[in-house]
């Protein structure tokens, strides 16, 4: 009898001859590690953004890169939901855990935020294809990562380039207010001194449909991976209002430029930080259930390439990724628009 699978997931923490494991939340971090394996054993790398000559930019990195080895060497280990213990030196309390960890021989050698994200987006569906985006959302959590991977990146460069700025109350909206050009700058710079040690740090796939019909395109499947570095540039452009713009009130985009450079001025004055005390205190009376969002319209302008347009994986591959009939204990969550959606018959 043959047991549902994902491909290239053998040595992993998930047993998915059992249904949980297909369960949203399970499914929608396995299966684009699954997609990563497929891409590396047919010679495709994936999408990279990352800094290059100071810029974002979208180049190409092997899979080996990203996973900083061979997924198909009998002794690296897939665990899902777990922490990467060389982070927690940098941590007060327990270190969150993140969607992947990859171990080999027991140790902890890469470790990554998953983002399974849907081509175009509301905002995006209506557009040309070229203007196709995807919405993320970005977790409290992935910030967390981000300070501990750009610290240990940066080492003792960390007390060099980040300025130190002396705020004293940084729960107060209006103290920080005046300081966010030298907070976003840090960060810009940050990203940039990183560009040499730059690591992957975010996988986000995306999965293209015919418009905002529930239909996959041919061409439906690719892999963008952000690096660290890029990722912190990221955060910082689209906290950025511009030159002689000012700043009147914190969004989220802005909170979180602020937790991470909290995080990283922590880690440069004690040698760690507390994330829940950042998080917790530094809300400016925005919930902080998550770190921000930004839309299609946004995430296009820096993932934007032939590949955005045109995913590399057809439709006709997904039966090579999803194996054992796996795809029968998959349970997607029952949305009354999307029944009304697929059932037109209901309005004749």
């Amino acid at each position: 009898m043959i047991k549902p699978a994902l491909y290239g997931l053998n040595n992993t923490n998930r047993d998915f001859s059992h249904k949980e494991a297909w369960g949203k939340n399970q499914f929608n971090s396995s299966f684009p590690v699954a997609l990563c394996c497929y891409l590396h054993d047919r010679n495709i790398p994936a999408n990279y953004l990352a800094i290059a000559n100071g810029e974002l930019t979208v180049a190409e990195i092997s899979i080996n890169q990203v996973f900083n080895s061979n997924p198909n060497d009998a002794s690296v280990y897939f665990a899902f939901e777990a922490s990467h213990s060389p982070y927690q030196k940098y941590v007060v309390g327990k270190l969150p855990r993140t969607d992947l960890v990859i171990q080999n021989n027991g140790n902890c050698i890469a470790c990554f935020e998953i983002k399974l994200t849907a081509l175009p987006d509301n905002v995006t569906c209506e557009w040309s294809e070229d203007k196709y985006g995807s919405e993320i959302v970005i977790r409290p959590d992935t910030i967390v990562y981000l300070a501990c991977s750009l610290a240990l990146g940066l080492g003792d460069k960390l007390n060099s380039t980040l300025e130190t700025i002396f705020i004293d109350d940084w729960s107060d909206e209006r103290q920080v207010l005046q300081y966010i050009d030298e907070i976003v700058d840090s960060i810009f710079r940050i990203s940039k001194v990183l560009e040499k040690d730059q690591k992957s740090f975010l996988i986000q796939p995306i999965w293209k449909t015919k418009g905002k019909s529930p239909e996959l395109a041919e061409n439906c499947l690719d892999v963008f991976v952000w690096s660290d570095a890029g990722f912190a540039n990221f955060i910082a452009s689209i906290a950025y209002k511009g030159e002689n713009e000012k700043y009147t009130t914190i969004t989220r985009q802005i909170r979180t430029v602020v937790w991470l450079y909290k995080m990283l001025l922590e880690i440069k004055e004690a040698g760690k930080f507390n994330p829940k005390k950042i998080i917790d205190e530094l809300t400016y009376n925005t919930k902080n259930d998550k770190a921000f969002a930004s839309s299609g319209n946004i995430t296009n302008q820096y993932m934007q390439c032939d590949r955005l347009v045109k995913p590399i994986i057809q439709k006709s591959e997904i039966k090579n990724l999803v194996l054992g009939e796996g795809q029968n204990l998959l349970s997607p969550e029952r949305r009354f628009d999307a029944i009304l959606f697929n059932s037109p018959g209901l309005f004749l």
